[in-house]
């Protein structure tokens, strides 16, 4: 062993009181302008690699040293301020990085959301008063937040996307608005007739037919196919949008001789719940990007806290009759409905774009379009316009449903591109 090595042998020992050292030396050689980092590495502090001899330049093997018990000790004053700097000036950085992984787990909480539609769900049938406090009166406001999430994510840019494919937009409104609102008027007669169930509820199964696309839709989307995820969200966006003049006509048209329905009140309440939250959310990026930086780190965890909590509240809420024997006849009638909604989505847009080379993305995203649907929306206008609180529960039952159904084909269609892969 050199002298230089056994002069660094005793000064390891000095320091740390170790009983053994075994400094073996590597032939690596690395350039000379990185010795500076040498006794700020094995000063006891951010050892990140193995040290650099100060005369050779090879790396040294700290065989007999554990670096767990060297990170964290202080720098011996005999040092040079400027070599203990260059650790010191590595606590912000670790700081960052930390900071960066809670980011990232903030970002990241939308892919929970499986977990926590299904949690919600549970606990609203098990103890009703954990979602209770929610009342019908916070369903607006909370739709109107997670419009709002929507626009502050989105750009003008998502909008103008709708251009570069018409045909395929139009194939997803026709889904949206003319064969859902088809099924819907299907079931909800079906619910009379074979079923014998109240008015109140196929009034329910068809408001639920007539609101616009889900949100959902588009995270499902971008976790099965992620380049069409701006397609969705155009999509979504376009009957969000007229939703403010299709909704209410496709309502009075299926329902509107049945009940009451008040047009102009609908117009009103879509235009304060859809549109003025996702316009503010839209000049917010557009105009103030840095108040938008700021606040979009902390929407994902704020949108599946509200989302379970519309998921849960209208269960909760509604958990006697959803228990009773209509209940269980509407579930199935709604099992129904957003089963032929997908199904239909995805042979029509077989039939349409056949010789399209993504066609088999098309198909699965144009399902998620027209078999999910913003049916919190459609709670909201059941508890609003209609006096009987027996029509919400087919909205109600169907916020539960089109999530399971929606995130069980994403992990069916991820399986199976994964399996296609391998």
């Amino acid at each position: 062993m050199s002298a230089n090595i056994k002069l660094l042998h005793h000064h390891f020992h000095a320091l740390y009181s170790f009983d053994t050292l075994r400094v073996r030396v590597r032939h690596t050689k690395i350039p000379a302008c990185s010795t500076p980092m040498i006794y700020s590495q094995l000063s006891g502090i951010c050892l990140s690699r193995s040290p650099i001899h100060p005369c050779c330049g090879c790396l040294i093997d700290l065989g007999g040293i554990s670096r767990s018990l060297l990170v964290g000790k202080c720098v011996p004053d005999s040092l040079s301020p400027e070599l203990s700097s260059n650790c010191s000036s590595e606590s912000p950085q670790l700081l960052s990085n930390k900071e960066g992984s809670v980011i990232t787990i903030l970002r990241a909480a939308n892919s929970f959301l499986p977990q926590v539609v299904i949690a919600s769900t549970v606990l609203a049938l098990i103890f009703p008063p954990s979602f209770k406090w929610f009342t019908n009166r916070y369903y607006a406001p909370a739709l109107g937040f997670l419009m709002f999430a929507v626009g502050v994510n989105s750009s003008e840019k998502d909008f103008l996307e709708a251009f570069s494919r018409p045909t395929t937009i139009l194939a997803g409104y026709v889904g949206q608005f003319v064969v859902k609102p088809l099924l819907g008027y299907l079931f909800g007669t079906i619910s009379m007739t074979a079923f014998g169930l109240p008015t109140s509820l196929a009034a329910g199964i068809m408001l639920t037919s007539c609101v616009s696309g889900a949100q959902l839709s588009n995270y499902a989307t971008f976790l099965t196919d992620p380049p069409m995820a701006p397609l969705s969200i155009v999509m979504t966006s376009l009957s969000t949008v007229t939703a403010v003049f299709v909704t209410p006509f496709l309502s009075l048209l299926l329902i509107g001789k049945k009940l009451p329905v008040d047009v102009r009140g609908m117009v009103s309440n879509i235009m304060q719940i859809v549109i003025t939250p996702i316009l503010t959310g839209l000049i917010l990026n557009r105009f103030f990007p840095r108040i938008c930086s700021a606040i979009r780190t902390f929407l994902p965890p704020l949108s599946v806290f509200v989302t379970a909590l519309c998921v849960g509240a209208p269960l909760a809420i509604n958990v006697v009759s959803v228990m009773s024997p209509h209940g269980l006849s509407v579930l199935l009638l709604v099992i129904a409905f957003h089963a032929s909604a997908f199904i239909s989505g995805f042979a029509f847009t077989g039939l349409v774009f056949h010789d399209s080379p993504d066609v088999k993305a098309l198909q699965r995203t144009l399902s998620f379009e027209t078999g999910m649907q913003s049916s919190l929306l459609a709670l909201a206008l059941a508890n609003k316009f209609f006096l009987d609180p027996l029509v919400s529960i087919p909205p109600a039952i169907s916020t539960v449903i089109m999530s399971l159904m929606g995130f069980s084909l994403v992990m069916l269609w991820a399986q199976r591109k994964e399996t296609a892969v391998n």
